[in-house]
């Protein structure tokens, strides 16, 4: 795991102690008046009057997240679930609801480089190979899995990235286990035509699953390495080099209510509704460009859930860390895609051909046109020869709608 004893890593912890002292404050200031309190204000009161500055007033550091919470109780939640060193697995229970506040210079470029891809794991005793069945879609796709494909080998993407019609990037993430990576793409929002801040991807690269919680510090690095740096010069390379259209944290985030009760660290569970949508936030608040426009564009998500044998090719498109990668770069693979199936009572996924690994998680799927996400990377096998990833319905579209309304 990617080690976290820098100064700028230390800030979470001075928040927490921040966080506690306006928690205690705030609470003593709510607590009930004394009987015999004398009216007069003491010599001290009369003369420190409260400037208006919380954090002055308090004597708190200048340097707190931007989005600190200031009601009492998000602030017990925010202490609760995302700053306070609680016992990992505790955590994970206990950040039931997503706060994201903005610390600046926490994803610097050696930190994004030493995160680990957030994959999940499937063998042949998680795939169902039961006859067709199941009550939504088409009814030839639902309840079939078709032979293995044969692998496809990644292609890397053509650098720079800046230049591609590929509104990619990195998610990052800080999960029980460290820092991990995922990848996610820039979607077009229909309540802010061409300047959307919505970014899809996969929902185990923002939450925990059945019985857990919400990840924090989540961020989306578009273009991430657009010049194509090897690992080794990633290590001494710039911000500019490496996030050159900057670091944005996710305000919000959704996923499905299906992953969040079934989703699972290994194995298929959940992964019919593997789905996420962020609304993102510059970390430079001076910055009122959307994140459209930064990227160059968007993506069309369909939630339409095309028949496979309509489908002539299906590229996905994400940022591999585990071997042989090494999370510097952006690849894809294109294939026609097969019907895989985990859960009969669930949507039958698509499956393609692809060696890429653990980190192109949360990828978009793309029609043949380049322009069109039908889904994200869900699950491969150990073996890395295939992807999976959910067809795009009624569920990931309530997700969609949802944070598009809240924007």
């Amino acid at each position: 795991m990617p080690s976290i004893a820098r100064p700028a890593r230390r800030r979470p912890a001075l928040a927490a102690a921040a966080v506690a002292a306006v928690l205690a404050v705030t609470a003593t200031a709510c607590g009930p008046e004394e009987d015999k309190a004398d009216d007069k204000p003491s010599a001290a009161a009369s003369e420190t009057k409260p400037s208006g500055d919380l954090k002055k007033d308090l004597g708190l550091p200048d340097d707190l997240p931007k989005d600190l919470p200031t009601s009492l109780d998000d602030l017990k939640k925010w202490k609760n679930g995302a700053w306070k060193n609680w016992d990992r697995d505790r955590w994970l229970k206990e950040a039931q609801d997503f706060f994201n506040p903005i610390i600046d210079d926490l994803w610097d470029p050696d930190r994004m480089k030493d995160a680990d891809g957030n994959d999940r794991k499937v063998d042949d005793s998680d795939i169902d190979n039961g006859e067709s069945g199941g009550k939504d879609g088409t009814g030839e796709d639902e309840g079939v899995t078709d032979p293995t494909p044969d692998p496809v080998k990644a292609a890397a993407v053509k650098t720079p990235y800046t230049q591609d019609d590929l509104p990619v990037g990195k998610v990052f993430m800080d999960t029980p286990k460290g820092a991990m990576v995922c990848s996610g793409a820039v979607v077009k929002d229909p309540r802010n035509p061409g300047k959307s801040n919505l970014v899809a991807t996969a929902g185990h690269c923002v939450h925990g699953g059945a019985g857990k919680g919400w990840y924090r510090n989540v961020v989306f690095v578009p273009d991430y390495n657009p010049g194509g740096l090897s690992n080794e010069q990633l290590s001494s390379a710039s911000k500019s080099d490496v996030a050159p259209k900057g670091i944005w944290w996710a305000k919000r985030a959704r996923t499905t209510d299906h992953w969040i009760k079934n989703g699972a660290e290994r194995g298929g569970k959940g992964a019919q509704q593997d789905f996420a949508v962020l609304q993102v936030q510059p970390e430079d608040k001076t910055d009122s460009t959307s994140l459209e426009e930064k990227a160059g564009g968007a993506l069309k998500a369909s939630f339409s859930t095309p028949r496979v044998k309509s489908l002539k090719s299906l590229t996905a498109v994400g940022y591999p860390a585990a071997p042989p990668f090494d999370g510097a770069k952006m690849y894809r693979c294109a294939d026609k895609p097969s019907r895989l199936t985990i859960d009969p009572a669930q949507p039958t996924m698509y499956r393609i051909g692809c060696t890429m690994t653990a980190g192109s998680s949360g990828g978009p799927w793309l029609d043949a046109s380049g322009t069109r996400l039908l889904s994200v990377t869900s699950i491969g096998p150990i073996t890395a020869d295939w992807l999976a990833g959910a067809r795009l319905g009624k569920e990931a579209k309530g997700v969609f709608d949802a944070i598009s309304r809240e924007g």
